[in-house]
């Protein structure tokens, strides 16, 4: 059919013009927010395109769900403003026909949504915590950059140091300040290397000077050595840390179905049905009165769409603290919300509205003059 194609090259456009402003927007924020940790020593900052780009897969599920609301949205409320929608009405067809044409454009970003929040999403969270996990089990020597001060990885103490040396192992001209039992410590030597003690990592420094200097002034201590060991790690062999839930494959959720994997999994498979009633939402929601604001049932979208989320999240931590089961939660929330949304466009449909309660007409009265 003619209008079908037209409206889905039209809701195309749309779609195409706002999933790249939002890209663009979200990825502006996940590189502020990655600068910052990298700047907090908690990401590499040789990695920060990697972390910025998987966060921002990981939420491509909330970003293709509000794209396509916007995109209908928006769409739909050109034709009314254009008076096409009078045209559509005038024809003999009804509200409801928009179904077909509409589920036939969403169906596959509905499947990139499943996609993305069942398979990319813990795998976008795998990634980055692997390179979170790796950057803090080097050590510091490795963590810190030629002529920088930076400090270690549980922040006890500041490095500078020349890392002229061929391997990442040793250095020189060390330098360290550190706090410890009341003490001021300040240790400098000409190089330093790395060892294992008992599965515990140290600094060997070599040819240097130790300063020790009480919190409260009352004398200081300075001591030469030719050989120092400062612990700068855990053990080299402890496990990696637990992987949390996000990061969990779905299959490896299904496979423990304790409360929190099964809140996880509540709220990935959510996504898909939020997308689905979005649509359902958008059509009964596009209404436009032309002598109002433009902007005004779009504002009105984005506050539904940001209601749904707030409420999928929300659920999300109920069913982990085991207040609802998975399937009731699912059929409460999306489930109710198909049934507002048919409810809703049923009315708009038929032209459903309040019976109003008619006065009777009072007789006319004459009189004689």
């Amino acid at each position: 059919m003619l209008f079908h194609s037209s409206l889905r090259k039209e809701l195309s456009r749309s779609f195409g013009a706002t999933l790249v402003v939002l890209v663009t927007i979200v990825m502006t924020m996940m590189l502020i927010r990655t600068l910052g940790l990298a700047a907090k020593g908690s990401v590499n900052p040789s990695e920060v395109f990697l972390v910025m780009t998987y966060t921002v897969l990981g939420y491509m599920p909330t970003i293709l769900s509000l794209c396509l609301f916007i995109s209908i949205v928006g769409t739909l409320s050109r034709m009314y403003r254009d008076s096409e929608m009078v045209i559509w009405f005038s024809s003999g067809r009804g509200l409801a026909e928009f179904l077909r044409p509409l589920f036939g454009f969403a169906w596959p970003i509905l499947l990139l949504i499943a996609l993305f929040s069942l398979v990319g999403w813990p795998w976008a969270n795998s990634q980055t915590q692997n390179m979170r996990e790796r950057y803090e089990r080097r050590s510091d020597i490795e963590r810190v950059a030629p002529g920088e001060f930076r400090e270690s990885a549980g922040r006890l103490r500041v490095f500078f140091i020349d890392k002229d040396a061929p391997d990442s192992a040793t250095a020189s001209n060390v330098f360290i300040s550190s706090i410890e039992r009341n003490l001021r410590i300040v240790t400098s030597a000409r190089s330093g290397r790395m060892e294992d003690l008992d599965g515990i990592r140290y600094l060997m420094l070599s040819n240097g000077q130790r300063i020790e200097e009480p919190l409260q002034p009352t004398g200081i201590k300075i001591s030469e050595f030719e050989t120092y060991g400062a612990r700068v790690g855990g053990r080299s062999g402890d496990p990696l840390d637990v992987m949390p839930v996000r990061a969990r494959t779905t299959l490896a959720l299904l496979r423990e179905p304790n409360p929190v994997n099964r809140a996880e999994l509540a709220w990935r498979i959510g996504l898909l049905f939020a997308g689905a009633n979005f649509v359902l939402l958008a059509l009964a929601l596009s209404s436009v009165n032309p002598r109002v604001g433009r902007s005004g049932n779009l504002l009105f979208a984005l506050f539904a769409f940001v209601l749904y989320f707030n409420l999928l999240n929300l659920g999300q931590s109920w069913v982990g603290a085991g207040r609802f089961g998975v399937g009731g939660f699912l059929l409460a929330l999306h489930g109710g919300v198909l049934v507002l949304g048919l409810l809703w466009l049923a009315k708009r449909h038929f032209n459903w509205g309040f019976p109003t309660r008619r006065v009777p007409a009072q007789p006319a009265t004459t009189s004689n003059a």
